[in-house]
């Protein structure tokens, strides 16, 4: 009797174990990549919709439920759709561990441990997502900022592939739309912007080092003229802010109020310190925001310059790439250095490029501030030229394409055996080799070791080297042949010292920005000016609605209730 009741005992004992395993499985898993957009109508209201690509670890809980956080109440679970690969799923009801969410139920299409599946939701329309911005624009402002639906670190692990896009409503103009600086993310501060099919401005965030547990938070803002005034909300004052802010730090048992204040200043001040740096980054980026938007296929076809404002080269670099298109067309020849000076060639060369004819045109007004005006028409002129030939290109197949034409080039100088062949390559490529950010340090290491031997047209863009005529004849020069010339002509290539060329060559592009176009931000800040006048870099606690608390009046359209909830999701 003894000897039964104790394997009863160990029966139960195993029992248990077993059922305490059970229970203990939990829910791990990984989000591969997620895809999420908020589209604004013109209504004023917010649609969402997500791509999830789920990875349940092998020893997780199948993940039989899909918790979705949402920025607020005022939604209808009727109009959420989900489908699990492609297959829809039904079983859509409020959820319990996302005070503002829903949960999809997979059913059959349940993830099992060691598998994956693509989880698809739409949502919307969402209303209260808007607030009025401040009165420091000419017109009144809406905004909105959002946070993705992101789970607990207990369940998820691992790098998620993340892309937020926002969409605003149609009818913005080109300067009108702002974005806000995200918080906490891994990747580029500055979006991606353009057009889509329809017409609507979007900003587009990416980035391979994001993570599906924490809280990224997105924004932007336009005119609310473009809305109903009764879809936007007016979020809390200022002052308002600011006192409760004083009141949940002392609530919450913070520390002596000295510390709160220099933590205030601390983050006011890298506040003003990342709007001053992200601005002055933002003044660089002249090409306007259609031209990201990608196409298919590779635009061919494009000067080595055009190729360069493709690629957001400096505006000082582009300049002297077109100095020294002309001075080797005979266009133009260089009387002085420092302040640069030109002689242009009456009658102009047949064939110039249009950019060209302007450029020497800006040269021939002696009055900088006319010239620097004439100049930046010009710049103006050629960007929005080559935005119009990328319409249905790729711009990313395409700066790619024109980078190996780029090292090809190089590659013909640098293989070349001879200090001849070396400067007959050098000459022929030069504007492609221009496009390389490198291009100084390379030249300099390419050619300080001399002797160089310098094509006939070096006088025109050197004044120092003006007697290279009677140099040559004296016999200190080689005469090799030219393969730009039809195979038969030669021409006579006098030496100079390899360190001094490749200082030549270099210090154009500096006497561009001493002499002629002055500071390069500011030269170029009045062509982004119109050419990408949008996305103008706006801080998250900006003056177009703040962060807020929890509850009524909170400006931050997150993802989850409050701003601020952990949605330990995927499953349950």
């Amino acid at each position: 009797m003894k000897k039964r009741l104790v394997s009863v005992i160990l029966l139960l004992l195993m029992l248990g174990l077993s059922f305490s395993a059970v229970y203990a499985q939990d829910y791990r898993f990984q989000v591969d990549r997620t895809r999420v957009t908020i589209f604004i109508s013109s209504d004023g209201l917010a649609y969402i919709e997500y791509y999830f690509n789920f990875k349940n670890d092998p020893s997780g809980h199948p993940i039989d439920f899909v918790d979705v956080g949402m920025p607020n109440t005022n939604y209808s679970l009727s109009d959420v759709k989900a489908d699990v690969d492609g297959v829809s799923v039904y079983d859509i009801e409020s959820s319990p561990y996302v005070d503002n969410g829903f949960a999809v139920g997979l059913g059959a299409n349940a993830i099992q441990p060691g598998q994956m599946g693509a989880v698809h939701v739409t949502a919307g329309p969402v209303s209260n997502m808007l607030y009025f911005g401040s009165q420091e624009e000419a017109e009144e402002y809406a905004s909105f900022q959002f946070a993705p639906s992101y789970y607990d670190s207990q369940y998820v692990s691992g790098n998620t592939d993340m892309t937020v896009t926002l969409i605003l409503p149609p009818g913005i103009q080109t300067e009108e739309p702002r974005y806000f600086t995200p918080n906490r993310w891994p990747g580029a501060a500055e979006p991606e912007s353009g057009y889509t099919d329809e017409g609507n401005v979007y900003y587009r965030w990416q980035s391979k080092d994001a993570n599906s547990y924490t809280q990224y938070e997105f924004g932007a803002a336009f005119p609310s003229r473009l809305v109903p005034e009764n879809s936007i909300s007016r979020p809390p004052s200022g002052f308002e802010n600011f006192i409760g802010a004083i009141g949940s730090f002392f609530t919450d048992g913070g520390g002596c109020i000295c510390g709160f204040f220099g933590l205030f200043f601390l983050i006011f001040g890298l506040s003003i310190y990342r709007g001053i740096v992200g601005a002055k980054k933002r003044k660089l980026k002249y090409l306007p925001p259609k031209i990201s938007i990608e196409g298919h296929g590779i635009k061919r076809g494009l000067t080595a310059v055009e190729a360069a404002i493709l690629m957001e080269n400096p505006m000082d670099k582009i300049m002297t790439m077109i100095l020294f298109a002309t001075v080797k067309k005979g266009a133009a020849t260089v009387l002085d250095r420092d302040p640069l000076k030109l002689q242009v060639t009456e009658p102009l060369p047949e064939k110039l490029r249009s950019y060209e004819v302007d450029f020497l045109k800006a040269f021939k007004e002696d009055n900088l501030k006319t010239r620097r005006k004439m100049l930046q028409d010009m710049m103006i002129q050629l960007v929005q030229e080559v935005s119009q030939k990328m319409k249905g290109f790729s711009r990313k197949e395409t700066i790619a394409y024109y980078k190996t034409i780029m090292e090809e080039a190089w590659k013909q100088v640098e293989n070349a055996e001879t200090p001849e062949v070396k400067m007959e390559k050098y000459d022929k490529y030069m504007d492609w080799t221009m496009l390389d950010r490198d291009f100084g340090d390379r030249t300099d290491r390419t050619f300080r070791s001399g002797p160089v031997f310098v094509p006939m047209w070096w006088g025109r863009y050197d004044p120092t080297f003006r007697p290279a005529a009677s140099t040559a004849s004296s016999g200190s020069g080689k005469t090799v042949s030219s393969s730009g010339s039809g195979g038969g002509k030669g021409f006579s290539m006098p030496s100079l010292p390899g360190s001094a060329f490749a200082a030549s060559v270099i210090n154009g592009t500096q006497s561009f920005s001493a002499g002629v176009i002055g500071d390069v931000t500011s030269f170029t800040s009045a062509v982004t000016n119109k050419t990408n006048p949008i996305p103008k870099v706006s801080s998250s606690s900006s003056s177009f609605g703040g962060r807020g608390g929890g509850g009524g009046g909170c400006a931050c359209a997150c993802a989850c209730a409050g701003c601020a909830c952990a949605c330990a999701g995927g499953g349950r």
